[in-house]
């Protein structure tokens, strides 16, 4: 997975009824794009995510 500032993270729910995540990727720590992410959530909270297999990158351009 490879992301740049100003992607979204996906992250769908795991169990029925959990709703999708979308977060805006402020910070990225490698220069490869690889996680962890610095994540700013729809509530302003932010986060450091290591996203697993449930969460996918949208680029900022599409």
């Amino acid at each position: 997975m490879q992301a740049e500032v100003g992607d979204r993270l996906v992250v769908e729910g795991i169990h029925v009824g959990d709703p999708r995540r979308l977060g805006e990727i402020v910070e990225v720590r490698h220069s490869d794009g690889s996680p962890p992410y610095l994540v700013r959530w729809p509530d302003g909270t932010e986060g450091l995510v290591f996203p697993g297999t449930e969460a996918h990158v949208e680029r900022h351009d599409e």
